[in-house]
């Protein structure tokens, strides 16, 4: 069974960056899905982006698309999600969440992901 653990969350100003890691263990990482997740308080948990890392491959959803970008350490596991020019309706619990998978193009969607992370938590200020 895969482990997650998200970090890196904080309180920035409108137009900041932040980096969230997701530190993965268990089983290597570079078959299952990664996706990052948000949730704000009152909304649904939407997808932000899927990251496949055996090929690299990356699905964005509407909220990931143009300022948000994912990179990765293979030597620790840790995949890191980067979010630029930030907005104050990015403020969210940003979880990232895994299944295993033997081919690329993975899901948005959160039901699909067996394993999380307790999250961590984003603040941006207007």
């Amino acid at each position: 069974q895969v482990q997650l653990m998200e970090s890196g969350g904080g309180s920035v100003q409108a137009g900041g960056s932040l980096r969230l890691s997701c530190a993965v263990s268990g089983n290597p990482y570079r078959k299952y899905c990664i996706g990052w997740f948000r949730q704000a308080p009152g909304k649904e948990r939407e997808g932000v982006l899927a990251f496949y890392p055996a090929s690299g491959s990356t699905s964005y959803g509407d909220s990931g698309k143009g300022r948000f970008t994912v990179s990765r350490d293979d030597a620790r596991n840790i995949v890191f999600l980067s979010m630029n020019s930030l907005k104050p309706e990015d403020s969210a619990m940003y979880y990232c969440a895994a299944y295993l998978r033997n081919y690329d193009k993975c899901s948005l969607t959160s039901v699909d992901y067996v394993a999380w992370g307790r999250g961590t938590q984003v603040n941006v200020s207007s």
